[in-house]
């Protein structure tokens, strides 16, 4: 095992990212569900503030847990051409699943945020950290969702990686920080000791505390994410 549990993870994750502490314009988003509580710890140990950015995995039907592409907030949609094609999937299909799990990252944004609208990050340094890249499809919806805010950088981190994944999300983001990049690499759980599931309380327990440490940062209007072209 390279990690202990996710919270560990964050603080060497964070250590990796100690150049970017006290700035500003810094702020740490996680990818729900596991990458909130990474990224819980970057944001203390950096002193920026925190936020969720919602992504969600669009599964191959009939194996959900392989993912065929992804959407994120903002109507970004990221798929995967080479899966696709390998499997044949219809263009109805993959409509189905993406309407799908549209309902569920609504459900999320409402459960996490709740009425808080998203933290604007035009102009600023933007962290986005999840527990791990797998396929990377969600980790590149969220970057190109966040590019539509027009922001200053963003860095992808992560503790561990598919050395495929951070090849390609290296060229996505303006930085990558990945700890580990083992091969083979089996799946992210397998690089943790303590991989268990994190749950919608944990993300909002560890929202309310980071927005209790930090203070909080200019909002914009609820529903104020540009629209992307699929």
């Amino acid at each position: 095992m390279l990690f202990r549990d996710r919270q560990q993870a964050g603080r060497r994750l964070a250590d990796a990212l100690a150049e970017y502490a006290d700035r500003s314009d810094l702020i740490v988003l996680g990818l729900p569900r596991g990458g909130v509580p990474v990224a819980f710890e970057v944001a203390r140990a950096l002193h920026a503030p925190l936020d969720v950015f919602v992504v969600r995995k669009l599964g191959v039907p009939g194996f959900p847990e392989y993912a065929m592409g992804a959407i994120a907030s903002g109507g970004v949609r990221v798929l995967n051409d080479e899966v696709l094609a390998q499997l044949d999937i219809a263009a109805g299909a993959i409509e189905r699943v993406a309407a799908t799990e549209a309902v569920e990252l609504e459900r999320r944004e409402r459960a996490f945020r709740g009425t808080r609208p998203p933290a604007v990050l035009a102009g600023r340094v933007v962290v986005l950290v999840d527990d791990g890249l797998a396929t990377g499809a969600t980790m590149r919806a969220a970057v190109r969702a966040v590019r539509l805010q027009r922001p200053q950088r963003i860095i992808v981190a992560v503790p561990v990686g598919a050395p495929d994944s951070c090849r390609t999300l290296a060229r996505e983001a303006d930085e990558l920080v990945c700890l580990a990049q083992p091969e083979p690499f089996f799946g992210v759980g397998r690089w943790f000791d303590d991989f268990a599931q994190t749950t919608d309380a944990e993300v909002k327990v560890l929202l309310e505390r980071a927005g209790r440490d930090v203070p909080p940062t200019d909002r914009r209007p609820a529903g104020g994410w540009q629209q992307a072209g699929r």
